[in-house]
């Protein structure tokens, strides 16, 4: 091989490790439940009232460039968790940062962090007071994604 081609696959082994680090990382601090869960993996021949090119879209990661919003809602078992979780595993792929929580921990950590004075560094983190108030500081600016 000449020096040329050499240092190209250098510099793709290079950038690849990196890209690899950075989304282990993602997913670590996304602390998602189901954190193998992926767009791949979701089966839509059962009759759960998926709306396949909606969810392709959402996949696709424009909602999450535009800062928009969107809202997961359905009956007790059609997999509103695995496609939230499967939405953050593709936003960290996709290069976004992204955090996982559940309304009664964060309500919790809400709490938590007024009786011991870390409110203001919790708020900081959540840039908001309660879950309608991080939906709305967030409208327009980042993404958010609201399952129910």
């Amino acid at each position: 091989m000449s020096f040329e081609e050499r240092l190209g696959l250098l510099v793709d082994r290079e950038w690849t490790a990196r890209r690899d680090r950075k989304l282990a990382r993602l997913l670590k601090e996304t602390r998602l439940r189901l954190p193998a869960a992926a767009p791949e993996d979701i089966d839509y021949r059962a009759s759960r009232g998926l709306d396949k090119p909606l969810l392709r879209s959402l996949f696709g990661g424009e909602w999450l460039r535009d800062g928009r919003a969107a809202l997961l809602t359905g009956p007790t078992g059609v997999g509103k968790t695995f496609i939230a979780c499967a939405l953050g595993n593709t936003a960290c792929r996709q290069g976004f940062r992204t955090r996982y929580y559940r309304v009664p921990r964060l309500l919790g950590g809400l709490e938590l962090a007024r009786a011991d004075g870390s409110y203001i560094s919790f708020l900081g983190r959540l840039a908001s007071l309660d879950l309608l108030e991080v939906v709305d500081d967030r409208y327009m600016a980042r993404s958010t994604l609201v399952s129910s």
